[in-house]
């Protein structure tokens, strides 16, 4: 499962950095999504990194400002929240990719949710 932290309140345009640890397995192998969840949406994803730190980015509003990051020698992947924006506001959660290495939009190609981690940008 993973663990989520990072998460907090923020004014318009502040940094926030959100972390992604794990236990109990090891997604070494696989490739890992953030997404994010705001209050009456569908959850979505941000961007999802390979083993191998190969990228995707998605959502136009997000591209420049959001950036996933991953440290396989401690077991860590980042999002790091730049010019955050009202709305950034939601749960944040990271997930491993079904299909291993291979990144998916859709939030049923990934498995291993953590609890998430809460994000709120006031204007």
């Amino acid at each position: 499962q993973f663990v989520e932290s990072g998460g907090g309140s923020v004014q318009t345009g502040e940094s926030l950095k959100l972390s992604c640890g794990w236990s109990g397995f090891s997604p070494a192998g696989y490739a890992i999504a953030w997404f994010h969840h705001a209050a009456g949406k569908e959850r979505e994803a941000v961007a999802c990194i390979t083993t191998t730190g190969g990228v995707i980015q998605y959502g136009d509003s997000r591209k420049g400002r959001l950036t996933i990051s991953r440290d396989n020698a401690v077991g860590r992947v980042f999002l790091q929240m730049n010019s955050t924006k009202p709305e950034d506001t939601g749960v944040y959660y990271c997930a491993a990719s079904k299909q291993r290495n291979t990144c998916r939009r859709g939030a049923e190609n990934y498995s291993y949710w953590g609890q998430g981690t809460r994000v709120t940008v006031s204007s």
